[in-house]
């Protein structure tokens, strides 16, 4: 990490042991590594970023994040950083690269921003930071991307994990960077109950994450599945015994496919249930 880089950590820190009681000796102990060029295009890559993409990094030090982004995959991108210097650093490097008008920068507490609108959000920040922002990155649009430098999300376990080599790594014994991506998921934790062709079927969810068990009962029957939630989309595990899709469209899940009899049913909804049960 460079001197500026550094200089941004330090106030950073400070600012975080305040606003998030962190103990400041681990704050202390945070160490200063490098942010080669390879691990920036990687963050970039594995979020598959594109000129559809909004992105937002927090944090965003000299802003090379946001102006790759804008230079390379042809994005739009915000970077938020409490240093003012770093921020004019920024806009100034934006301006130079000819990306001045798709990467902006400005100063703002990460935590008071607004994620709305971003299709990608980049981090590189500590993992009490992280754990803090959580819960806000879950409610984000599902399908938004998540990407952290090193530092993971707790048991919000990550989609996909990619591990650079950094030969001039200062700190550790792996010369070594983790890059990590989450998709936002759907919400679908609940109750279902269907509606037309599904009328009288009850879909119960149990959800972590973007894992889930859920079981369909109709009249007799009932069935077990236990897939992934890839964004708006609900995936049996491959190999299931069964295999479905359901997709959230607003306030419904929509059954896009399915094994069997259930197949001849695609397009059928489920509603949430506002009880406890399918006959409230």
């Amino acid at each position: 990490m460079n001197a500026l880089l550094r200089s941004r950590t330090a106030l950073v820190c400070a600012a975080w042991l305040v606003a998030l009681a962190t103990p400041a000796r681990a704050l202390e102990e945070v160490p200063f590594v490098t942010s080669p060029d390879n691990v920036t295009l990687e963050m970039l890559r594995i979020a598959q970023v594109g000129p559809q993409d909004r992105l937002i990094d927090l944090g965003s030090g000299d802003g090379r994040i946001v102006i790759v982004a804008a230079q390379r995959f042809g994005a739009r991108g915000l970077g938020v950083e409490i240093v003012p210097d770093l921020v004019r650093q920024s806009q100034e490097n934006a301006r130079i690269a000819g990306v001045a008008e798709r990467a902006q920068f400005r100063v703002e507490d990460i935590f008071q921003t607004d994620l709305s609108g971003a299709s990608v959000i980049t981090m590189y920040l500590l993992p009490d930071v992280n754990l803090a922002l959580r819960p806000r990155l879950l409610a984000l649009e599902p399908g938004t991307r998540i990407v952290s430098h090193d530092w993971d999300m707790g048991d919000w376990k990550p989609d996909q994990t990619t591990v650079l080599p950094v030969p001039d790594k200062k700190v550790g014994l792996e010369k070594t960077s983790k890059v990590q991506l989450w998709t936002v998921p759907a919400q679908v934790q609940g109750l279902w109950c269907g509606a037309g062709m599904l009328q009288g079927t009850q879909f119960a969810v149990q959800q972590k994450f973007q894992e889930f068990k859920a079981t369909m009962t109709r009249g007799q029957r009932v069935r077990e599945y236990e897939g992934r939630i890839q964004g708006d989309t609900l995936h049996s595990l491959p190999g299931a015994r069964t295999q479905m899709q359901l997709r959230l469209q607003g306030d419904q899940l929509v059954l896009a496919q399915a094994d069997g009899a259930l197949g001849l049913l695609k397009g059928a909804a489920l509603t949430r249930a506002s009880g406890t049960s399918c006959a409230d």
